[in-house]
């Protein structure tokens, strides 16, 4: 299949949601020419077509340590368009809810300082049909755009796609479902071995405006309304997945942790004035009869009616909280979810292909540890984030599961396809990382998602830059700690160390130093490295091995300066990693000569 019209570029990110746009940003700010593609209307996935605009995240996020900052941009900027409140929707499930068009308008003009450069190009409606190359190497992807076919070449290829779409197209080994607990041991894996037909639900959501002086008068009920309420069943009841249950109140939010209607509300009357707003993602409407990846399109369209029936349900049975049943003063938003009929343009995605791995991040790597406050520490780290293992129900009939985790790190071996399990530079982009089930149940969420987009752009502009292929970066140390570095000078941490900011002069230095074990044993039991308190000798004695353990990597002699009284823990850091920084910035100064400097059109 032959594109009529044709792009080049550097890196070609397909996808359009969170992950796609922060690796868009990410490669573009690197320098390289990027074409970001996908079908959907928008920009934002979860928070925009999908519908989840509150932000689901972790304790510490508002620390800036605690994540990127382009993140936080992202984060400051929804606040900035509402005044400076902090959580303008006032829903409870999160810190920060707001209405999606206004993360949407940030997320656009967060792009648009590219797209002036040149350096980016966004295609909107545009669906990936093939690729181009072959298993070993791709040169690109065929798009399908109102009946037009469009061909964009590039020197690496970013699978952010909801769902993984690339992987298949590409021959990659990809996997969905449970890998089964025979697998890795991973206790919360379906016991025995495999079934990739227990896809995670999916959940088309709806957005709803409470109006309470002019009602919508109450339609038929939709097909199969009785056997959606029964079997569902449609409650305001929730039970976790150790069997406590809670019964939520419609509107009162006195009793803790608040209401139903308040716990994903986008729009907060009391704050903005006008009319309360929020969306409906709830069990209620998590479809879980068939997967998306199994039946797109069966899914989404059951995924469909079994909203339309719970939304139909709230106005008509719902307990109203002083007696009676039935909230008419609900109505469909389309104001709010930017379509005709009020629902999501495209279904909340919890599960995605993921690349096959012999060695995936597992439940295992991200368990809490005893004297440990931090998960398993990767050397290849690139990215952080935290969120429990968050498993809704899957096809099949297979229970929730809500286990906890330990603050977490993005693996750059989980952006690429082992050798001989798919192209040398693919990466991906989003949910599609190589973990399993219950892992990427963690990393799924708006901020983990963002994270793996962010790593993968920085490490598909190394990649532009050197002109070398993901795979070949990834056995080379000397270049995958230049990786490491650039991520860090790029302002995205990579280990956990909530009080060394990213203008904290030891950011970079110190960073690198605890991502390769430069922590000693009270350091590991805190997420705190007090950098501008003298350090301790057990402190200074882990800093200096890892400045060794660096510097047997990339073959160069390690200094070892003995601290001067009163030294800082940042002054030493930044005196230890000084000779490695030079070094990698030394030999990764000869660029690619074949990089486009912009992206060439030809019709």
């Amino acid at each position: 299949m032959n594109g009529g019209r044709q792009l080049r570029t550097d890196v070609v990110v397909i996808g359009l949601g969170l992950g796609a746009v922060a690796a868009a940003l990410a490669a573009t700010d690197a320098g390289c020419a990027v074409v970001m593609a996908g079908g959907e209307r928008r920009v934002g996935g979860q928070i925009t077509t999908q519908l989840t605009a509150p932000l689901d995240e972790h304790p510490h996020i508002e620390r800036e340590a605690a994540c990127s900052l382009r993140y936080r941009a992202l984060r400051d900027g929804i606040r900035a368009a509402y005044d400076g409140r902090r959580n303008p929707g006032g829903g409870w499930v999160s810190r920060l809810c707001f209405e999606p068009a206004v993360g949407e308008r940030i997320l656009e003009t967060m792009l648009d300082e590219p797209l002036r450069r040149g350096m980016l190009t966004i295609l909107r409606g545009a669906r990936p049909v093939e690729v181009i190359g072959d298993a070993e190497h791709l040169t690109g992807v065929v798009l399908e755009s109102g009946g037009q076919l469009i061909s964009v070449t590039g020197d690496v290829v970013v699978d952010a796609t909801e769902t993984g779409d690339i992987l298949p197209l590409a021959g990659a080994d990809w996997v969905i479902g449970s890998e089964g607990r025979a697998a890795f041991g991973e206790p919360h894996a379906l016991p025995g071995g495999a079934d990739h037909t227990a896809e995670q639900s999916c959940t088309v959501v709806a957005a709803l405006v409470r109006d309470d002086h002019q009602p919508v008068p109450i339609a038929d009920a939709p097909a199969h309304y009785a056997r959606w309420r029964d079997e569902q069943p449609f409650s305001l009841t929730l039970s976790n997945d150790v069997g406590h249950t809670h019964t939520f109140s419609f509107f009162d939010d006195h009793q803790p942790p608040g209401s139903f209607w308040s716990y994903r509300r986008v729009r907060d009357s009391a704050q903005l004035g006008g009319a309360d707003a929020a969306v409906i993602n709830w069990h209620g409407n998590d479809w879980y009869g068939s997967g998306l990846v199994a039946d797109p399109g069966g899914t989404e369209a059951a995924a469909r009616d079994l909203t339309r029936a719970f939304v139909h349900w709230l106005r008509t049975e719902a307990p109203r909280d002083g007696g009676g049943t039935g909230y008419p003063e609900l109505r469909l938003a389309p104001e709010i979810s930017g379509t005709s009929d009020g629902l999501a343009e495209s279904p909340y995605v919890r599960e995605s292909r993921r690349l096959r791995s012999e060695h995936p991040v597992t439940e295992l790597d991200l368990t809490p540890r005893s004297d440990e406050e931090r998960a398993e520490q990767f050397t290849d780290a690139a990215g952080i984030a935290w969120y429990h293992a968050d498993l809704h129900p899957r096809v099949g009939g297979h229970p929730s599961v809500y286990a906890p985790t330990a603050p977490f790190q993005v693996p750059l071996r989980s952006l690429v396809p082992e050798r001989g399990r798919g192209p040398a530079n693919l990466l991906a982009g989003a949910k599609n990382l190589g973990a399993t089930q219950i892992a990427a149940a963690a990393y799924r969420v708006h901020h983990g998602e963002w994270a793996v987009g962010e790593a993968a752009g920085v490490l598909a502009a190394h990649s532009v830059r050197r002109g070398l292929t993901a795979q070949a970066i990834l056995a080379n140390a000397n270049e995958l700690i230049a990786v490491q570095i650039a991520v860090l000078r790029a302002g995205v941490p990579i280990v956990w160390a909530l009080d060394l900011p990213q203008q904290h002069p030891a950011f970079v230095a110190g960073s690198l130093l605890i991502a390769h074990g430069g922590l000693d044993r009270i350091g590991r039991r805190r997420l705190t490295v007090d950098p501008d308190l003298p350090v301790s000798t057990e402190a200074a004695a882990a800093l200096r091995r890892a400045a060794v353990r660096i510097a047997a990597l990339i073959d160069i002699t390690p200094t070892r300066p003995d601290p001067a009284p009163g030294c800082t823990w940042g002054a030493l850091a930044r005196a230890l990693a000084e000779p490695v920084l030079a070094a990698i910035d030394r030999s990764s100064a000869t660029d690619n000569p074949h990089a486009v400097a912009g992206v060439r059109r030809t019709e």
